[in-house]
């Protein structure tokens, strides 16, 4: 996978060129040729392919995951290891699918989601950098703001926590609620495998609500012939539908798939003596359910079709058919029986999401197979303006007739007609369910001798509304015989006309029917006959005189209950909205049809929404005086859409402040008034068009008016001006389209301008104000630059205040965060407004947040909400945005407009400050790398540029240590970050943040030392102060930040050797912090041989060259020893190696440069390690040497190491009886005796007797174990490594050092860890 660059072609059988600096010859087998854009071209090019981005990064990636797998193995993680192999054989061919460009769009997304959900859970497992992402590609930090950065990351820490992929960034604040997107349901029927029946059958599909007990959608029809196979031979693989508009409620809901099986032939299946092979009925014979909540999960998941399997039930008792599906259900088994095999239907399900256009557009697939629309019974969550439908959904419930004198009940089959006013059959108008032809006659199927069917049948008409009214249902009731004949009888029907005489359609309700007698040689022929007769009981209370001698007589103990549902967006049930569309016939009603449109409800008006506002405007060109302000009063009060006509505009015109219905709906009040505007303009060529910009502008006034008032007082005031200020950004895009950019952009200033300080309102009032300010910026008109130059100084004068009283902090940063979206770094005005609003105020709101933080102020142990981590990091994005988009002309006007150098002052050291704690608090997680890095290159160019002002302003008379300190320790702590340690990173990654940005340690080392040569004579305030973390930056291991810093070190010797004549508080200071940072492990051999060497150097031409040798020789064999010590801890040397380091270290500080403090340090560091290993004897002595340089005086010591504050007399009396202690543990009590003796002596001139007596006591009772106790002579070794190549604390110089080793018990000394050394 690594980048070859070629030179030359050789005989077409290899190549010759270069990888990774190294030249070499390259089978042509091996190499493959790709087009790739080269930039940087020179040393540090680089080469990206012109590929896909992704397949770029899966291939960086697994050659990074191979090196860190393979230590997995060695580091015994093995089950991470399995899993990692498996991830990465996923992507490797995951990978190879891209490539191979045989992917639909829908699957190369599919397959980049997988691919980045793998990348993110490697990387994160593996201890690697958070990669941050837009539609499952990485950013470029270069191409978007911090802010956006920012977000980006949040959103792939939670798609790596959720292990799924989804769309990165946070709504920003203020956006307005999305419209739902609706659910669709595909359905496929693979086959019907229940072979048993041979007859033919109907199959029909539904949803089924199980709380509600209804069916909630359209059925689906399937049509099998006997053998299982489509009737319609070009159906084949094509019996599949789509349930849609299916609501985020509907899938909550407790939904069911249900299917029936109808089959159509003989009256009972096993029978052929009931009824002639040649009449056929439609009859029950089985249901299967599939719960909705046991498959939504897995189909969600999935973007392809899922196959589930339905069991088909049969009906114990056919007087149960009607609630088969629920016995099913609720598993009620004694009602129906289980197939004796699994085989049943098979379906494939698969779940999408959108409005049909999209999905459609996604899925050519699905919708090139015929596939059947299903459509909910009632209207979806979103009624669109232009949609028309006109469907009424009729259930034959159920129905009850007489025996009519036969021994057996009756088979009942009821045929249904719709027929038009003149008596017609209207053709085609009856839909059994979706996926078949419409019908003319519908025929209900048999339920065998039940006089009391229950059907709960559910048929579609989609009746022509032209030919809705004057049409009514005609029901036919027919008895089955099953003798040879197998004759259908008529004997009774009953009837509905659609509409009632009010011009209502029938009520979404049950209505019980009358069934009228007749028989077989009934023609109907002339339906007048019996549409004069009452068809229910509603209609007969309206007919009480009906002549008794009719042709057709009521059967008084048989009726028929069927229910209607419309779903129409033409027709309506109630009676006040008839009103107000028939208006013209009775004018003289007009005033009271607009009062009571008020109680029409939402749902209805939605519907008739089109029809409603061309009769509501007809009435206002009526007489505009009069109805004006009634159809305005009811436009406002009913709808949340709506329009007006040009000649209203002033009745817009807000008389009262407390009238806030007309507020709310301000943005749909615009976008009539706009288009009714542009319309009017259109037909009279823009007459009137001053009039009309004066209303506006008329309006405008009054919205100002209405805002700049003070609502703390009034509650209606208020609710008022939140409902203003929610509708207000809404209207933007309406006057664009009448007014320019910079007209519009006036009308908004001024309205946010009235607005008072969130001094003068209350907090609610306040989140609304700021609500409305971030729907401006998100808004259209905020992205065009010449209205951002009118609206951004007052959008940034509020959020000033806010941030100034630390107020609504969260909202303020996210329209702070759109606002930088938006503003390129080119728009140099812009940037100075907000440089000259925000930069302040936002270094003194992250100094208040990260002072709440790190107090960690809480109540009852929670933080406050304004100390979260998310409002540090968004305020911190916020500055990190400004301060990259500055140039340098903005940083000159910044400095140059401090009016003294106290403001300068406290704006650097307010800077400064936050830089620190951005590197101190770890306000970014460990691996937002991409983050850090950008942050990092920010603070060093926001350095860069400051640094001058603080050469100029605060050196020589005017010399602030304040500032240069903090300068100083920013630059230091800068130098140190983890982040920036490119030595612990992988050479691709190292190469990759290189490229990008960089050695950015040197660049600021070169500023340090830029600015440390600045300082003059100042430069001995900072001695010793700066000493230790200096050289902290010099033992960062980069070569050319010690070539820089080093040198310092000679500079502070030069000045403190002119200000007191030597350099002891150099020396003392570098050779304490020298230990403690080489113990943390900083430094290396090179280290101690550049800092020899730069040092050398620069003392050789000094006057006190001789002391500044010896300093330098010192402090380099002090090095070389902590080195060798730290070493030798480090790694698995025996306990001796690791004494013997010790000793030789300790010996040093005593010996060559007289340290005490450090000298005790290693005393102790010797002891414990004798202790540790048991050697009792060897403790002791060691601890003696601490005790010898005591006495027994009465000298205060302060507290140390372990020891408290306490006299020096006291410290030396515990250290005795520690060391007496251990003689005695190790069995050498002749050296415990003198000990004894002298703390007796001590205790006898205190007469301190009881003491005395314990001390007697005890030297007493080592006499006796030296003369009862056996022990073994102790023996003594030299031993000596004569050579350069043994490590430096085992070499000995002839005569100069010698190392005496105790031991026990006689031992045999071997050589074993240099044996090729002994001869040296």
């Amino acid at each position: 996978g690594e980048t070859v660059h070629i030179l030359e072609k050789c005989e077409g059988k290899s190549f010759s060129g270069s990888i990774v600096k190294l030249n070499g010859i390259f089978p042509a087998g091996y190499i493959h040729l790709k087009k790739a854009v080269v930039t940087n071209r020179g040393q540090y090019e680089t080469v990206v392919p012109l590929e896909d981005p992704i397949i770029t990064e899966v291939t960086s990636t697994l050659q990074e995951w191979s090196v860190l797998w393979k230590q997995l193995y060695v580091k015994h993680k093995v089950d991470l290891f399995y899993k990692l192999r498996h991830v990465m054989n996923e992507l490797i061919d995951l990978r190879r699918q891209l490539l191979s460009g045989h992917l639909t769009q829908d699957q190369v997304r599919e397959v980049k989601r997988h691919i980045t959900v793998r990348l993110d859970w490697g990387n994160e497992h593996l201890g690697l950098d958070l990669v941050p992402r837009k539609e499952f590609e990485m950013v470029d930090a270069d191409q978007i703001s911090v802010s956006d950065l920012y977000k980006m990351h949040l959103s792939s820490r939670h798609s790596v926590q959720q292990s799924t992929s989804q769309d990165g960034g946070r709504q920003r604040h203020g956006d307005s609620c999305r419209m739902p997107v609706p659910h669709h349901l595909f359905v496929n029927l693979k086959s019907f495998t229940y072979n048993t029946i041979g007859e033919d059958t109907d199959i029909f599909f539904s949803l089924y609500d199980l709380r509600e007990g209804k069916q909630i959608s359209e059925k689906f029809m399937v049509k099998l012939n006997k053998n299982g196979g489509p009737k319609n031979p070009e159906k084949v693989d094509r019996l599949c539908a789509l349930f849609t508009d299916l609501s985020n409620k509907d899938m909550k809901r407790d939904l069911y798939i249900v299917s029936q099986v109808i089959r159509t032939g003989r009256m009972l299946l096993n029978d052929s003596k009931k009824g002639p092979p040649h009449v056929q009925y439609r009859r029950p014979y089985g249901c299967a359910v599939l719960a909705m909540s046991d498959v939504l999960q897995t189909i969600s998941e999935l973007k392809e079709e899922k196959d589930f399997v339905l069991k088909v039930y049969t009906c114990n008792n056919e007087n149960e058919w009607y609630q088969i599906h629920e016995n099913i259900i609720r598993k009620s088994s004694t009602k129906y029986t289980a197939p004796s095999t699994n085989y049943g239907l098979i379906i494939s399900l698969q779940l999408l999401r959108g409005d049909m256009e999209q999905v459609r557009k996604e899925n050519p697939i699905i919708f090139n197979r015929g596939v059947a629309i299903t459509r909910k019974l009632g209207f979806p969550d979103v009624i669109m303006p232009g949609d028309i439908r006109n469907d009424l959904y009729l259930t034959l419930e159920r129905g009850d007739f007489e025996r009519g004198g036969k021994s057996v009940q009756k088979n009942i089959e009821v045929t249904m007609y719709v027929l038009y006013a003149d008596g017609e059959i209207l053709k085609e108008c009856i839909s059994l369910g979706s996926g078949e032809h419409n019908i003319s006659e519908y025929r209900s199927f048999v339920l065998y001798h039940n006089n009391s069917p229950r059907w709960s049948e559910v048929i579609k008409l989609p009746i022509p509304i032209d030919r809705f009214r004057g049409s009514h249902l005609r029901f036919e009731f027919r008895h089955c015989s099953t003798k040879d004949k197998g004759e259908k009888k008529l004997f009774g029907f009953a009837f509905t006309p659609l509409m009632r005489e009010d011009g209502t359609t029938l009520s979404d309700e049950s209505h019980e029917l009358y069934v009228y007698k007749c028989d077989e040689n009934t023609t109907f022929s002339n339906h007048a006959l019996y549409l004069g007769l009452p068809c229910c009981k509603d209609d007969f209370n309206g007919c009480p005189n009906i002549p008794s001698s009719l042709i057709f007589q009521r059967s008084t103990k048989e009726t028929l209950w069927i229910s209607t549902q419309l779903s129409s967006t033409k027709l309506t049930q109630n009676v006040d909205l008839l009103a107000l569309l028939k208006w013209k016939a009775h004018p003289d009603r007009v005033m009271d049809i607009l009062g009571r449109l008020r109680h029409v409800c939402g749902e209805e008006i939605v519907k008739f929404l089109q029809d409603i506002l061309d009769t509501l405007f007809s009435i206002l060109d009526d007489n505009t005086d009069k109805y004006g302000p009634l159809v305005f009063q009811s436009l406002v009060r009913n709808f949340k859409e709506w329009n007006s006509s040009p000649k209203n505009v002033n009745l817009l015109k807000i008389y009262s402040p407390s009238d806030h219905p007309r507020c709310t709906a301000l943005e749909y009040l615009f976008k009539f008034i706009i288009q009714s505007r542009i319309l009017y303009s259109r037909a009279t060529c823009g007459m009137e068009e001053d009039q009309f910009r004066a209303s506006i502008q008329e309006l405008f006034q009054s919205i100002r008016f209405v805002l700049s008032l003070d609502s703390r007082s009034s509650e209606t005031l208020i609710f008022t001006q939140a409902a203003l200020l929610n509708s207000f950004p809404a209207i933007f895009d309406e006057l664009l389209q009448m007014f320019t950019v910079q007209e519009v952009a006036e009308f908004v200033r001024g309205t946010l301008g009235s607005m008072p300080s969130t001094v003068h309102i209350g907090q609610s009032m306040d989140v609304v104000k700021l609500q409305s300010i971030a729907r401006t910026v998100d808004s259209r008109l905020f992205s065009f630059p010449e209205s951002r130059r009118i609206l951004l100084p007052v959008v940034l004068h509020h959020i000033h205040l806010h941030l100034r009283q630390q107020k609504e902090l969260l909202i303020c940063s996210g329209i702070l965060s759109s606002i930088f979206s938006i503003i390129k770094s080119s728009s140099l005005e812009e940037v100075e407004m907000m440089v000259e609003s925000l930069l302040d105020v936002l270094l003194q709101t992250l100094l208040a947040i990260m002072s709440k933080s790190q107090s960690q102020e809480a109540v009852r142990g929670q933080r406050c909400p304004q100390c979260t981590a998310e409002i540090t990091g968004e305020y911190v994005s916020c500055l990190l945005s400004l301060l990259r988009q500055m140039s340098d002309i903005h940083f000159q006007h910044l400095l140059d407009n401090f009016q003294s150098k106290e403001e300068l002052k406290e704006f650097l050291l307010k800077i400064f400050c936050v830089f620190r704690n951005l590197m101190k608090l770890s306000i970014f997680p460990r691996d937002w790398n991409v983050m850090r890095l950008l942050t990092s290159n920010i603070i060093v160019s926001t350095t860069q540029y400051l640094s001058p002002a603080l050469h100029k302003s605060f050196t020589d008379a005017d010399f602030d240590f304040k500032v240069w300190n903090s300068y100083f320790s920013l630059a230091v702590l800068f130098i140190n970050q983890p982040s920036l340690q490119l030595e612990t990173l992988t050479p691709a990654k190292r190469k990759k943040v290189f490229d990008k940005y960089g050695d950015m340690r040197v660049m600021m080392a070169y500023e340090l030392f830029s600015m440390w040569q600045n300082l003059g004579e100042n430069k001995i305030h900072f001695i010793p102060g700066m000493i230790g973390p200096f050289l902290g930056v010099t033992l960062v291991p980069q070569n050319e930040v010690r070539n820089i810093m080093i040198p310092i070190f000679h500079d502070m010797m030069d000045w403190e050797q002119r200000k007191n004549g030597n350099f002891k508080q150099v020396e003392a200071e570098l050779i304490d912090k020298l230990d403690s940072l080489v113990s943390e492990g900083k430094g290396d051999e090179n280290y101690r041989e550049l800092f020899s060497l730069l040092l050398l150097e620069k003392i050789e031409q000094e006057t006190w060259r001789e002391t500044g040798v010896s300093f330098v020789t010192s402090v380099t064999r002090l090095m070389e020893r902590l080195l060798d010590y730290r070493d030798c801890m480090k790694g698995d040397e025996t306990e001796n190696k690791k004494i013997g380091c010790t000793v030789n270290l300790l010996n040093f500080y005593k010996s060559e440069i007289n340290k005490e403090e450090m000298y005790i340090r290693y005393i102790h560091k010797l002891c414990e390690m004798h202790l540790q290993a048991e050697n009792y004897t060897e403790a002791a002595f060691t601890l003696l040497l601490y005790w010898e340089l005591l006495h027994w005086e009465e000298r205060p010591l302060r507290e140390f190491l372990h020891y408290p504050a306490q006299s020096e007399w006291h410290r030396k009396e515990g250290l005795c009886r520690k060391v007496i202690h251990y003689f005695n543990k190790g069995k050498c009590w002749e050296y415990g005796i003198p000990l004894c003796r002298e703390l007796a002596f001590q205790y006898e001139s205190l007469y301190d007797y009881q003491s005395l007596s314990w001390i007697r006591k005890m030297e007493a009772a080592y006499y006796d174990n030296i003369m009862e106790q056996q022990r073994l002579e102790p023996e003594f070794f030299r031993v000596g490594f004569y050579g350069r190549k043994f490590p430096f604390f085992l070499r000995v110089s002839c005569c100069d050092i010698y190392m005496l080793c105790l031991f026990v018990i006689i031992v045999k000394i071997k050589l074993r860890d240099w044996p090729e050394r002994q001869g040296q």
